[in-house]
């Protein structure tokens, strides 16, 4: 296995898929292994790049079948008819983005898993079963997870395709309930890999004028704590729990940070928590323009998301669901205090490690305001609270332990036929 091949819908930018497609392919370039990049939209080098700009969820093709399957259990002839053209477009496309890197295996990144994209996922499916390539199926979410795909008139296609069952595809998973969903509603085994972070490599410090600045585009006076919500502005984050702890937590200046836009959910859930942030007399502060998608800063988002973590006094984290918990390894590795839910991924196969966080279940109490505020108030007991995280998930969540992992799932694909 020499020439691997990322294919997602979207890999750009700062969400969660988008991550992980970038330390699986470091950890892989290290052992020797090329890696190219093909979606719909793709921020990596322009060389390691194929762009098949029907690929993406938001092309207005792929967007009108979707109004037109979901939410409804009827679809059309005409939908049926555009399925089919896109893709067959999408087949021919990818045939030749294989066969332009030489490819020796494809990492389906979430394409095969959520149906946000469903031409590319039947695509993928009909392309993997005519060529038996080697394929590792990276399983972010699953349509089951998701209620706004609970209702559709495309049981056929996400019964067929996401995800699908051939010989030639290898299943990762990145928490234990998705592995026994799958197993379940699929009857395929997969591999467990969580997300991960560098933690061999602690982040370099900041400026204090840096984090000064920021601060300050964030409104955030001096004396008072920065209170950051690193996350999409999305219905299963919660966000009005954060609302609801910054209105009784003294010194917060009744402001909350967010980092980050609405994302691929529509705008009503941004509407609503603006107007219950009102009554809560909560400022809600975006400073996702600002803050660059990338490593690179430029002129008009002069923040990597790593300054502003470290520029934050506080994380809140109170999602009701999460696949795994990006924004979580994130906080710990910038030593962070953190106030979560206990979301049922966090339960099952974070809590256990031995964490010390701010916790909740599903509410915030007076207890978990004076909690809070004791953390924040006691620098030598802080010290000791992130410095155990981060040995804790130095353990569990490593580069090296990917590394492990991955290289082991590569060892078990068995190249077959090829596109060459």
């Amino acid at each position: 296995m020499k020439n691997i091949g990322f294919i997602s819908t979207r890999i750009c930018g700062t969400d969660g898929v988008s991550h992980e497609i970038e330390k699986w392919a470091t950890v892989l370039e290290k052992n020797g292994m090329s890696c190219s990049y093909c979606a719909g939209e793709v921020d990596r080098p322009l060389e390691r790049c194929f762009l098949i700009d029907e690929a993406h969820f938001r092309h207005p093709e792929i967007a009108n079948i979707n109004r037109d399957i979901f939410g409804r259990t009827v679809r059309n002839a005409e939908t049926t008819k555009l399925i089919h053209t896109m893709t067959a477009h999408l087949k021919s496309e990818l045939t030749k983005y294989i066969r332009q890197f030489d490819l020796d295996c494809i990492i389906a990144e979430n394409a095969l898993s959520i149906p946000m994209n469903i031409p590319l996922g039947i695509a993928l499916t009909e392309l993997i079963a005519e060529t038996g390539i080697a394929v590792i199926a990276h399983h972010h979410d699953f349509s089951w997870e998701r209620d706004r795909f609970l209702v559709n008139a495309a049981w056929d296609y996400l019964q067929m395709c996401f995800p699908p069952v051939l010989p030639s595809i290898f299943h990762v998973v990145i928490n234990s309930l998705a592995q026994s969903t799958l197993a379940f509603r699929r009857g395929v085994p997969s591999v467990i890999i969580p997300n991960t972070i560098d933690y061999a490599n602690p982040p370099k410090p900041v400026s204090p004028a840096a984090i000064k600045c920021i601060r300050d585009t964030a409104g955030v006076a001096p004396g008072e704590y920065f209170v950051l919500q690193p996350t999409r502005v999305v219905p299963r984050k919660c966000i009005e729990r954060s609302i609801d702890l910054v209105s009784g937590l003294s010194g917060a200046g009744r402001r909350l940070v967010i980092s980050h836009p609405s994302g691929d959910e529509g705008d009503e859930y941004h509407a609503q928590l603006k107007e219950y942030a009102n009554m809560r007399q909560v400022s809600l502060v975006s400073i996702e323009s600002v803050v660059s998608p990338g490593r690179m800063v430029s002129e008009q988002r002069p923040f990597t998301i790593g300054e502003v973590y470290q520029a934050a006094d506080l994380v809140t984290y109170p999602s009701a669901y999460e696949g795994f918990g990006n924004a979580f390894l994130e906080a710990v590795y910038f030593r962070k205090p953190i106030l979560i839910n206990r979301y049922p991924i966090f339960i099952s196969d974070i809590e256990p490690k031995g964490f010390e966080l701010c916790l909740i279940n599903g509410f915030i109490t007076g207890d978990v305001i004076r909690n809070v505020e004791r953390i924040l108030c006691d620098p030598d007991a802080l010290k000791k609270m992130v410095d155990l995280n981060y040995r804790v998930a130095s353990e569990h969540f490593s580069y090296e332990y990917l590394e492990k992992l991955l290289i082991g799932v590569l060892g078990c694909l068995k190249p077959r036929l090829s596109c060459r």
